[in-house]
């Protein structure tokens, strides 16, 4: 296994405990959250979804500055259900997996992916990947914690 599959096999092991948790939130608590300036959880699981999609353009093009010319699905749609985010949310996730069994190991380290003028930094490819991993484990954690809050029983993640 090299350093690539490790990475698609992370974002596959992530996904999979997120689904888990977004789908045993019930219906009724989707609306939920822990104050006013926090995400609802529907807004939460939207914007993990929107941020994989946005973040994918980034990679594409190296760089935040695609993001000004980029048509966002997501934007402006209404939060159905859980598993309608997942369906419509699925042939951007194959296309981010088709994306990333595309990159060739060595641009792990070569590739720059330049965030300065979004506000951010410069990093290389593979650190940017593990980022982008990371910010769904982070909102996960975060939901589980809701639910907590919420006195909701809580899927067990860890197998």
């Amino acid at each position: 296994m090299n350093a690539m599959d490790v990475i698609i096999l992370n974002f596959q092991e992530i996904r999979s405990r997120s689904e888990r948790v977004w789908k045993a939130i019930p219906d009724e608590m989707l609306d939920w959250k822990p104050d006013n300036e926090a995400f609802t959880c529907a807004e939460m699981i939207r914007h993990i979804l929107q941020a994989e999609f946005l973040y994918h353009q980034v990679l594409i093009g190296r760089g935040g500055k695609i993001l000004a010319d980029v048509f966002n699905p997501f934007e402006g749609k209404a939060f159905i259900s859980v598993e309608n985010e997942l369906q419509f949310a699925k042939p951007y996730r194959e296309k981010f997996l088709t994306y990333l069994q595309s990159i060739p190991i060595d641009d792990l380290e070569n590739i720059d992916i330049d965030l300065l003028e979004a506000g951010g930094y410069v990093k290389k490819l593979g650190d940017m990947l593990l980022r982008i991993a990371y910010h769904e484990s982070v909102h996960t954690g975060q939901l589980l914690n809701y639910m907590r809050t919420m006195g909701v029983d809580r899927p067990h993640i860890w197998n």
